[in-house]
């Protein structure tokens, strides 16, 4: 399900030289250049052998002058980038980087691909030998940490001859926009949910049960017990006999992901120990992600089960004003514009307007639709203005409210104290987690379908519950 133009396009330059008089002596010269000093001990009895290390001197620079003149000129030299896969947290990206040159000599390389720190911590050197006239590849991975549109630097270049005297530097201007996507599903990490939605798809078709849906599906006589409101008055008209309409589960319904940007999805979770074998993005137990960094995996992820059910899906990510909008559609390319608006949400440092995204939402989705709202709640004695943003949407549609649970909080509220500092730490996260479940249970009360989740296991949820409602043909 995913488009293999998402990878960046391959970049192509020559080389050109890093300064004026880009060149410099190898280890190799400095260590027969001080090899000479060894005359010296023979010449402390025999003066006249001192001059065999001048002249043993003067012979290593001159084969070092006519190694860099061997050396190629660096416009001879081309480099390429490619990328192997598309950029995405949590797993790790492929990049393959190629040096060809028109040249009768052999060249031993050393090449550092400036990427920006969203890509790679720290650049490093790797080597690699060019024969003439061939391509030589090196292939390599990088781990992107952050999502969204970055810029590649150049790639340096130090190469020698063969001989190894003197080393030249030269850059390539490999320089790109690259954009960097939330966590990518394949359909072979979804089998198991793409199986459920065949199997609930199946007993739909077979049960045909009246009232699951409202999409019109056939007409059939009248029989003692249907709903008067079903007949079709236009076709009783013409058979002389009573006709009922049936109806069947619709499978072209409305599903919105909602995303909050505001500064609650800021906090970084550290993705060793979320212990959920449905998202990747704990591969690393150097990395940690943002929530917003989950709640666009886990809109992914919703959305290619959606679209597989036949669903169309919509995207509202908001902060302070509307970030992304994309109305419900359904194909490859609505896919694609989706991944391209969640790989451009950003969290913002101040609380999102959530009846402003109340406001957007109700204005672009007058008819029912199932509305996923992934946000978190703020820790204060006011009610959340999002909770009431959420009731507002249930008078139409079908609401599964995500909040995201910290877990580093979850973790003390659950730790048994051992002295006093920890006895208050414990209280007030477990009193953080009482008015949580309070808030949550006003929400469900008024009809929403609530989860309180940790971000590492929220994607296996919400496509559970998603799969739950289209089962119990709750739309």
């Amino acid at each position: 399900m995913l488009s293999p133009t998402l990878h960046p396009a391959s970049v192509t330059a020559p080389c050109q030289p890093r300064s004026r008089f880009a060149y410099g002596l190898t280890r190799r010269v400095l260590f027969l250049l001080g090899a000479g000093f060894l005359w010296l001990v023979p010449g402390y009895h025999i003066p006249r052998l001192a001059y065999v290390m001048l002249l043993w001197d003067g012979l290593i620079l001159l084969a070092a002058l006519l190694d860099a003149q061997r050396l190629p000129n660096p416009a001879t030299i081309t480099a390429c980038r490619s990328w192997l896969s598309a950029p995405a947290l949590g797993r790790p990206v492929e990049i393959e980087v190629s040096i060809t040159h028109q040249n009768p000599i052999l060249l031993d390389c050393q090449l550092t691909d400036d990427l920006p720190a969203q890509l790679i911590e720290t650049p490093s050197t790797r080597k690699l030998r060019v024969f003439p006239h061939l391509a030589a590849t090196l292939r390599y991975a990088v781990n992107p940490r952050e999502r969204g549109d970055v810029t590649t630097g150049a790639l340096y270049l130090r190469y020698r001859s063969s001989l190894g005297l003197v080393s030249r530097w030269a850059t390539a201007q490999l320089i790109q926009p690259v954009r960097i996507y939330p966590e990518l599903r394949t359909a072979e990490e979804q089998q198991l949910f793409f199986a459920k939605t065949r199997r609930i798809d199946l007993q739909l078709r077979q049960l045909r049960q009246r009232g699951l849906g409202r999409e019109f599906e056939s007409l059939r006589e009248y029989r003692p017990g249907d709903d008067l409101r079903d007949l079709c008055w236009t076709a009783s008209a013409r058979r002389g006999d009573l006709v009922t309409r049936q109806y069947q589960a619709e499978r072209s319904q409305s599903v919105w992901i909602v995303l909050d940007t505001g500064r609650l999805m800021r906090a970084h979770v550290r993705s060793a120990g979320t212990g959920n074998s449905h998202s990747t993005l704990h591969t690393s137990h150097l990395s940690s992600y943002t929530k917003l960094d989950y709640a666009c995996s886990t809109a992914v992820a919703l959305a290619q089960l959606a679209l597989y059910s036949g669903d169309r899906v919509g995207l509202l990510g908001y902060g302070r004003s509307i970030q992304q909008q994309l109305l419900p559609g359904r194909g490859p390319s609505h896919m694609r514009q989706l991944l391209e608006s969640l790989a451009q949400l950003h969290s913002e440092p101040s609380e999102a307007d959530h009846h402003l995204a109340t406001a957007i939402l109700g204005r672009l989705q007058p008819r029912r639709a199932l509305i996923l709202w992934i946000t978190d709640l703020a820790e204060s004695s006011m009610r959340p203005e999002v909770i009431d943003g959420a009731a507002q949407l249930l008078h139409r549609h079908v609401v599964l409210f995500v909040a995201m649970a910290q877990p580093e909080v979850a973790a003390i509220a659950r730790a048994i104290p051992a002295n006093v500092e920890q006895m208050f730490r414990s209280a007030a996260a477990q009193e953080m987690a009482t008015r949580r479940e309070l808030l949550l249970a006003q929400l469900r009360e008024q009809g929403a379908i609530t989860l309180d989740t940790l971000p590492g296991q929220m994607t296996a949820s919400v496509l559970n519950h998603y799969l739950s409602i289209k089962e119990r043909a709750v739309l």
